[in-house]
């Protein structure tokens, strides 16, 4: 079967649940127009005061085709993103154990964010030690023949996907988050986080 995904900036953890799915040939969409606010250049992770979420600023220079889209690197978002991270995680079970594969994440230099996200996904998957493979399609279609699961995934509202609660940093003093990125689950399961993304539960079927 072949599924149509976004491409995310540390995705969600129940995007790794479509990414990962057996027998899938997974497209990622790069030639869509740039939706804005949405987990294309933002990621949600579990801070000191709740949910933070990590949004990577856009050059805006025209154009609106994700695969043409420039980073802004005036911020220097890349060092405020990894050290809001360690701050966020570096009480976690396996910060310690992980923290210099994700410094990778910070220290690629490109000014494409779809650069970007892909070399972080590459790193992540090395982390969960799976080899999904996937390509980039050719051109936009407004209503692809294929699985497609551009807009499945919000970042204004819940996720239908049913996750069992973990232990979460900050869950004593907010209780539990649901569905954050990756890095949320690596960080506080480790080892384990592979398994938990496939024991996910959702009604949106995947045929």
């Amino acid at each position: 079967m072949q599924i149509l995904l976004p491409i995310f900036y540390l995705p969600p953890i129940s995007w790794f649940y479509v990414f990962l799915q057996d027998d899938a040939e997974i497209i990622f969409e790069q030639f869509e127009n740039f939706p804005k606010q949405t987990y294309r250049n933002r990621a949600n992770i579990y801070g000191a005061n709740g949910k933070l979420s990590l949004i990577i600023p856009m050059n805006h220079n025209g154009t609106r085709v994700i695969k043409d889209i420039q980073t802004s690197n005036r911020e220097k978002w890349q060092q405020l993103h990894w050290k809001s991270i360690k701050t966020a995680y570096q009480t976690s079970p396996y910060f310690d154990y992980y923290e210099d594969r994700l410094q990778e994440i910070y220290t690629f230099k490109t000014n494409s964010l779809i650069e970007f996200n892909l070399n972080a996904l590459k790193v992540i998957q090395k982390i969960l030690k799976t080899e999904q493979s996937f390509s980039l399609n050719d051109e936009f279609f407004k209503e692809p023949a294929i699985l497609n699961y551009r807009d499945h995934f919000s970042a204004k509202s819940d996720t239908p996907f049913e996750m069992q609660e973990y232990f979460q940093s900050f869950s004593d003093k907010y209780g539990y988050l649901k569905d954050l990125s990756i890095i949320d689950l690596i960080c506080n399961k480790g080892p384990e986080s592979l398994t938990y993304i496939k024991n996910i539960k959702t009604e949106i079927d995947i045929k």
